[in-house]
């Protein structure tokens, strides 16, 4: 099954971000490379696909676990977490429809 995983940076999170970021993206890259992911991005603070020194909010990550259990472990271990950029996380089952 599919789960969202929504997360909300804390203020100011450019630094923090930029330090944990290449752990973060080995990590979603091995979800991709397993046929698990369906989507992963951050969210622009400003309503820009680059927000420069306006940043990022949060992210979002959709992607295939075996439970929620499993989902939620793998949420509570990204870099981004252990690096202090996430405010809060939330874990929650996704059921795709479309396309």
């Amino acid at each position: 099954m599919y789960y969202v995983i929504f997360s909300e940076d804390v203020q100011d999170s450019g630094a923090l971000r930029a330090g944990a970021r290449p752990d973060h993206l080995a990590r979603l890259q091995q979800l991709k490379e397993e046929g698990r992911l369906l989507a992963a991005g951050p969210c622009p603070a400003i309503d820009a696909n680059d927000p420069g020194p306006a940043g990022f909010t949060g992210s979002l990550v959709i992607a295939e676990f075996p439970s929620l259990e499993d989902a939620q472990e793998w949420a509570d271990a990204d870099p981004y977490v252990a690096a202090g950029v996430y405010a809060s996380v939330i874990v929650k089952p996704y059921k795709l429809v479309l396309p």
